[in-house]
């Protein structure tokens, strides 16, 4: 089958290459994926250039983790799918070469991911895709989707109606957060680089923006567009760069969910305002099983469907790479398979 790899070392997206990989099969309680679209992640550009935890891949392996497709075929003793069904898998799988029970691993490394024709995975690492999605759509769901569900619904205290969300910038845990923070009724706050981009957001539900390059000071900014209380929770995607403003932001009792460090991992921190505001930070890795579900139902209840930017052919993998380094993108990259 084809597939693209990242070579034993890698250092830069450049090398991202095609390869033909052997054709797997379902085994006991395994199931066979045919795989019509994948998505990036800010995870996957760190493996590729060697800078994610653990540093460069050990050996050639297949990148990404979030892809959905079709069961193309299933092993011995699977129950809950058949052959056509559309599905989605997970952000964390049983070792496919191991047994039922191992402790499970994120795809794209260390396991082969999901850029290539084929997947096989346990059935109970894949889920119905939502009524209503594409394929490109349900790929953006493992990391991007279930995460921001993880930070909203079971960080802390859960988003509820009336409450005040701050997402950090565009991309696609930032869109996921705005739009399951407006399904739950709470008026939801963006910042941005891009006046366009603010304009986007506000059209997907956003309250109000601000953009920090015209105003560096934007905690303060959104103190004076929540008339001086704060929020109740920061979408945080960039890290050590940021987490003070982020505090700074906070009403009293509010929280702060550290998901990436896309303003990198240096950074002077000052956690001042975070103890006079009785606030609280949590540290989120995507998430699990039943939060995946509980986020798939709620997709379905109130319909919606994840913002995707741009969609590339398989053939133009790389190309994609770049366009999710260049940071041009409203929401999700994605790469269709067909």
């Amino acid at each position: 089958m084809r597939a693209f790899v990242l070579p034993a070392g890698c250092q830069e997206i450049e090398a991202l290459r095609s390869a033909e990989r052997a054709e797997p099969g379902p085994g006991r309680g395994q199931v066979l994926v045919r795989i019509r679209a994948a998505s990036l992640n800010y995870r996957d550009l760190a493996i590729a250039t060697g800078t994610y935890v653990g540093g460069a891949v050990a050996r050639d392996t297949i990148p990404l983790s979030d892809g959905a497709g079709e069961i193309a075929a299933v092993g011995a003793d699977v129950t809950r799918f058949k052959v056509g069904d559309r599905v989605v898998c997970a952000f964390f799988q049983t070792p496919p070469s191991g047994p039922p029970l191992a402790p499970p691993a994120p795809l794209g490394s260390p396991l082969d991911g999901m850029l290539a024709e084929r997947i096989v995975v346990y059935e109970d690492g894949v889920f119905a895709i939502p009524r209503g999605l594409s394929f490109e759509e349900a790929a953006c769901l493992p990391c991007a989707g279930v995460t921001a569900w993880h930070a909203l619904m079971h960080a802390g205290k859960p988003v509820t109606a009336g409450d005040a969300v701050l997402v950090l910038g565009t991309g696609g845990v930032s869109t996921f957060a705005l739009q399951f923070a407006k399904a739950a009724g709470a008026r939801v706050f963006v910042t941005s680089s891009s006046d366009e981009k603010i304009a986007r957001a506000k059209a997907l539900g956003a309250t109000d923006g601000v953009n920090y390059q015209r105003t560096p000071d934007w905690d303060r900014a959104v103190m004076e567009m929540t008339g001086g209380r704060g929020v109740d929770c920061v979408v945080e995607v960039a890290g050590a760069a940021t987490l003070t403003r982020s505090f700074q932001a906070l009403a009293v009792g509010g929280k702060a969910v550290l998901i990436g460090v896309l303003g990198g991992r240096g950074g002077d921190v000052n956690p001042y305002a975070l103890m006079t505001k009785r606030g609280n930070l949590h540290g989120i890795f995507v998430g699990d099983r039943e939060m995946f579900r509980e986020m798939n139902r709620a997709l379905e209840v109130n319909q919606i469907k994840p913002v995707v930017g741009r969609i590339f052919p398989f053939e133009e993998a790389p190309a994609a790479y770049s366009q999710y380094r260049s940071g041009g993108v409203f929401g999700k990259v994605v790469i269709s398979m067909g």
